[in-house]
């Protein structure tokens, strides 16, 4: 399945359902309701976990990203997967439109 995100400050993001879950409750949002809101309200809040979370993970890979062969990886980290769900986030803040998603 897959999780769209929506706003009208920018164009929809669409993510696999696991990573669009695992997002959501970086964002203090229940990941197993199949709708939902960032109020306008809630998006610096949102944009201030999903950067913190960002950075962790970020500081968490290893740098350059190898394994242990020394071949480069093939995962996409968080911090990847997060970049355009924040940029949605602070253009729907600097618009003052909310953010939904649904499956």
């Amino acid at each position: 399945m897959l999780v769209t995100f929506k706003s009208a400050a920018s164009g929809d993001l669409i993510m696999f359902e696991k990573n669009g879950k695992e997002i959501l409750a970086l964002l203090g949002k229940d990941p197993e309701e199949a709708r939902g809101i960032v109020t306008v309200d809630q998006l610096p809040g949102a944009i201030g976990a999903l950067r913190s979370a960002m950075a962790e993970d970020k500081a968490r890979q290893p740098d350059p990203e190898t394994d242990a062969e020394g071949e480069p990886e093939d995962k996409v980290s968080l911090y990847q997967r997060a970049v355009p769900l924040l940029e949605m986030l602070e253009c729907s803040l600097q618009g003052r439109e909310p953010v939904t998603w649904g499956v």
